[in-house]
């Protein structure tokens, strides 16, 4: 009876821990290794897609002449001295104070990306535009095609938009383009009501508060 007890009761605890769920480990996606959670990203290129990578598999990919997929870099900048005047802004007809922008390969041309509570949302972008900002600001000579963007956060310059601190809320980043699509995925989970609710401009506060922390000053 004794012994027969102590099998059922390890039989239960197999069960039991069998029940646990269980942490979701996510795998690469080119060659199923295990990753850890701060791991790479490529891009693939044709649909703008986001795919997690190990480090081999980036390394694959790395470099303006990758084809179907690009390795994200890590590099973020706070431009501090950005020139974009009220009227350069309109002229680039986004809707909200808040967008990014980056080369597009397949299509040969920069794109304006804003977020909204449907997920990301393409603007119309004149070239003409776009190649007075880049004169004006050097630095975006420098963005790598379709994995770099221009992140813009101008709700500072409007409180009505429900930033509680607008001098943290404001700020012109060069990122990575899967820190844009982090902050699409954010307004997106959190958006409630015509105005977003107060949790939404809470997480961007501390979105563009963490990314000035981990960037760095570019100076041109």
């Amino acid at each position: 009876m004794s012994a027969g007890f102590s099998s059922l009761k390890q039989t239960l605890s197999r069960v039991r821990q069998a029940a646990k769920p269980r942490e979701r480990l996510e795998r690469c996606e080119l060659c199923g290794t295990d990753l850890a959670p701060n791991h790479r990203h490529l891009v693939e290129i044709a649909t703008r897609r986001l795919v997690c990578a190990c480090q081999a598999c980036g390394m694959l990919f790395s470099g303006q002449a990758a084809t179907k997929y690009r390795q994200v870099p890590r590099r973020i900048l706070l431009l501090d001295d950005f020139q974009l005047s009220d009227a350069q802004w309109d002229s680039l007809l986004i809707p909200i104070n808040m967008a990014f922008f980056f080369h597009s390969t397949p299509l040969g041309r920069p794109l304006a990306i804003y977020p909204s509570p449907a997920g990301p949302m393409e603007s119309l972008l004149e070239l003409s535009s776009w190649s007075e900002l880049v004169e004006a600001n050097p630095v975006l000579r420098t963005l790598e095609h379709d994995v770099e963007a221009l992140l813009v956060n101008r709700i500072g310059r409007n409180p009505g938009h429900g930033a509680s601190n607008s001098e943290t809320a404001a700020g012109y980043f060069l990122v990575s383009i899967d820190e844009c699509y982090k902050l699409v995925g954010l307004i997106r989970a959190h958006w409630r009501g015509l105005s977003g609710g107060q949790e939404v401009w809470k997480q961007i506060e501390r979105f563009f508060s963490d990314l000035k922390e981990k960037s760095k000053y570019a100076t041109y």
